[in-house]
């Protein structure tokens, strides 16, 4: 009995193993990103674009430091070393890859290669020391950056294929209306899909449409609804992110068909909000970057940037 016990196991798991081996290993799950990523004590950031992939960059608005780091493992370390004196605000990669700055009270812009940290070029608008250049949207033709001291924009226009132009090649377009209020604090800037562009006033608390071919503005109306302290922009599709830096606050805004309104949908808030400065979208998620602006600066004061839910 036992021999042909034996004999009729021995077939039978012989195919147990059989199936075993040949069976789709169960899939481990996905580590989820990281809800918050240090950077480096004492950076003081201001700027933050994402590029390809989860490559985010950050820029610090104290020496002019780049931090690039990956929000998949919140892994980075520093592309471009600090200089005194090289302040940078807003950040955005171009069509070609390429990261421009917004280089905040050194009053131009510079452009460099993501993956060495070389400058390529850089755009001296003015040497007015009462400027900041801010923030910048770009478009398929040319890059547009916001000055919060003065009513006015700058212009770089891409040559063919987004060629970049030669130093001098920019010009400076002054505001009109409600976008030349005086003291408003002209920050955070998209481009809305009809083409014109919408420009958020910190001090104001209001966005302003403004046309890229004459400067003239006016208010977008948001039903009475204040974005005090708003400081970057995000656009995708028809729902606005204002990033309000003092008051902690993200606000969700859906435009209207003109792109002339838009409805306050939520506010999203909570402690992990600190001063939020500007941030980007990855997929389903909104990752903004802890200015800090309420707290002096020293070098072991922390930073960091979270992702919320957009």
């Amino acid at each position: 009995m036992r021999k042909r016990l034996s004999l009729l196991l021995v077939p039978l798991l012989a195919a147990a193993t059989v199936v075993s081996v040949g069976a789709p290993a169960a899939a481990s799950p996905a580590k989820p990103f990281p809800a918050r990523i240090a950077l480096p004590n004492g950076f003081t950031p201001e700027g933050l674009t994402i590029g390809r992939g989860t490559t985010v960059y950050v820029g610090s608005v104290l020496d002019g430091a780049v931090w690039r780091g990956d929000l998949r493992t919140g892994r980075g370390s520093v592309l471009i070393p600090g200089t005194p004196g090289t302040a940078k605000a807003g950040m955005k990669l171009d069509r070609q890859g390429r990261l421009w700055t917004a280089d905040f009270s050194g009053g131009g812009a510079s452009v460099y290669d993501p993956g060495t940290g070389a400058r390529l070029a850089h755009y001296q608008f003015t040497t007015d020391p009462n400027t900041l250049v801010n923030d910048l949207v770009i478009t398929k033709r040319a890059i547009w950056f916001t000055d919060s001291a003065r009513p006015v924009l700058y212009v770089v226009p891409l040559g063919p294929g987004g060629r970049l132009p030669a130093s001098d090649a920019f010009r400076v377009l002054p505001l009109t209306g409600p976008g030349a209020t005086p003291d408003a604090f002209n920050n955070g800037i998209v481009a809305l899909p009809d083409g014109d562009l919408l420009v958020a006033q910190m001090l104001t608390g209001q966005l302003v449409r403004v046309d890229p071919r004459t400067g003239g503005s006016r208010l977008f109306d948001l039903g009475g609804y204040s974005v005090d302290r708003a400081d970057g922009l995000v656009l995708r599709g028809r729902t606005l992110h204002v990033i309000r830096n003092l008051t902690n606050v993200v606000a969700v805004v859906r435009l209207n068909a003109g792109y002339t309104a838009g409805v306050v949908q939520r506010e999203i808030t909570g402690p992990q909000l600190r001063s939020p400065a500007t941030g980007d979208l990855l997929g389903s998620a909104l990752y903004v970057v802890n200015g800090r602006f309420d707290v002096e600066s020293t070098p072991s004061t922390d930073y960091d940037i979270v992702r919320l839910p957009a």
